[in-house]
């Protein structure tokens, strides 16, 4: 929103009407099926890889969590299975709210469950990671590769 406040007349015009045929597109989709649609659906999902034993990471907890302002918002809770991934998109089948978003993965739990000694407490316990969703129908993968001691991400595809 902020972004659009510099636009010039022009320039703001054409993306408000970029979002009414967006917005028209959506309400078109949810009421007319067959061939020829186009797509509307967005994913976010993750993959969760512990470094450490060199395995993907079964069994760690994720919140993600909207932002908005001072506020966060609970969207979804899940468990990763034994390939290090949730069962389902942590968001799918539907447009992507564009927004700010935290994942949130229990680490700590991770590495306490396994009997690996991270530190009392534990040097890492939960992991945050802030990102954005600027395409309601793109595809956000957003891997967790980590340690007990450190860990990275990047937008995977």
């Amino acid at each position: 929103f902020e972004r659009r406040l510099l636009n010039d007349a022009a320039s703001e015009f054409a993306a408000a009407l970029q979002e009414v045929f967006y917005i028209t597109r959506l309400r078109v989709a949810a009421k007319v099926t067959g061939e020829g649609m186009p797509k509307v659906d967005g994913r976010l999902s993750t993959h969760v890889l512990d470094t450490h034993s060199g395995r993907p990471a079964a069994g760690v907890a994720i919140e993600l969590h909207e932002l908005a302002g001072e506020r966060t918002y609970h969207v979804a809770s899940a468990v990763t299975n034994a390939d290090g991934r949730t069962e389902r998109p942590l968001i799918g089948e539907r447009p992507l709210p564009i927004g700010r978003y935290e994942l949130r993965f229990a680490i700590g739990d991770h590495y306490r469950s396994r009997g690996i000694d991270s530190g009392n407490p534990p040097f890492l316990d939960i992991v945050p990671l802030r990102f954005s969703i600027a395409e309601p129908e793109g595809h956000y993968h957003v891997p967790l590769l980590f340690t007990p001691w450190g860990y990275t991400t990047y937008r995977g595809s």
